[in-house]
C-alpha cells in the first residue's frame, strides 16, 4: 500500500498550526461544558438523568438531544473525558470539512436508535455515543485515505483506545451497548461516504513535474 506524504508546507505552515490550536480549544469547551453540566447536577441535586433517552417514550423524545450531555456519575464523565479530547480534537483538525456532518451525526445518531430499538425501562445517557462515533470515522478514514497524518491518527486511537470494541456488546449490565454500536456504525458508513473530503495536497518531488518524453519517430 502506497502511503501518501502531506506536502510539509501545507502542514507546517501557520494556518495548519492555528487549526490544530482551535480544534483543541472546541473539543476542550465541550468538555468543559460537560463537567460544568455535571456539578451543577450533583451541587443542585437536579437529578437530570431522568432527561436521558427513553426507548419508544413520546415525552422522552428530547433526551435524543439531552442523553449526550448528562452522566451517571464523574466517574462515568471522567471515563469519557480524555476519548473526547483527543478524539474531538484529531476529527475537527484532521477532517473539518467531514466533521461538520460526522459529529451531528454520531451525536443524534444512537439516541434515535436507542430510542427506536434500545431495551426497554432503560434511560441511555452519556457522550460515549460520540466517542464511539469519531474512534471508527477516524481509524477507517485513515485507512482509506493513506495519508501519513491518518494512518498515525488511527494508529493512535486503536492503540489507546482499542479496548472500547467490547462496548459495542451486551456482556456489561449498564452499559449503553446499542448506542455504543449505532454511533460506531454511523462512524463507520461515513468514514466510506466521505472518503474524499479533506484530502491535504501530498508532497511532490520534481520528477513528478518532468513532461514525458516524446516518443521517437519511427
Amino acid at each position: 500500500m502506497q502511503i501518501r506524504i502531506p506536502d510539509p508546507a501545507f502542514t507546517s505552515s501557520e494556518r495548519a498550526r492555528a487549526s490544530f490550536r482551535l480544534a483543541g480549544r472546541i473539543a476542550l469547551g465541550f468538555v468543559a461544558l460537560l463537567w460544568l453540566i455535571q456539578l451543577l447536577n450533583v451541587g443542585f441535586d437536579l437529578e437530570l438523568t431522568r432527561l436521558g433517552a427513553r426507548p419508544r417514550e413520546l415525552a422522552a423524545l428530547p433526551g435524543i438531544l439531552l442523553a449526550p450531555l448528562l452522566h451517571g456519575g464523574f466517574a462515568h464523565l471522567f471515563a469519557n473525558t480524555l476519548p473526547l479530547l483527543v478524539l474531538g480534537t484529531v476529527m475537527l483538525y484532521l477532517y473539518p470539512n467531514s466533521a461538520a456532518w460526522v459529529i451531528p451525526a454520531v451525536y443524534l445518531g444512537p439516541g434515535i436508535a436507542v430510542w427506536l430499538f434500545g431495551r426497554d425501562s432503560s434511560v441511555h445517557i452519556g457522550a460515549s455515543g460520540l466517542v464511539y462515533g469519531m474512534l471508527s470515522y477516524i481509524f477507517l478514514a485513515g485507512v482509506i485515505r493513506r495519508d501519513r497524518r491518518a494512518i498515525a491518527a488511527s494508529l493512535l486511537v486503536a492503540f489507546l483506545y482499542g479496548y472500547l470494541v467490547w462496548g459495542v456488546l451486551p456482556i456489561s449490565a449498564g452499559v449503553s451497548w446499542e448506542s455504543h454500536l449505532a454511533a460506531g456504525l454511523v462512524g463507520l458508513a461515513l468514514a466510506v461516504g466521505f472518503r474524499r473530503r479533506d484530502q491535504p495536497p501530498h508532497k511532490r518531488y520534481t520528477w513528478e513535474d518532468e513532461p514525458d518524453e516524446p516518443e521517437s519517430e519511427r
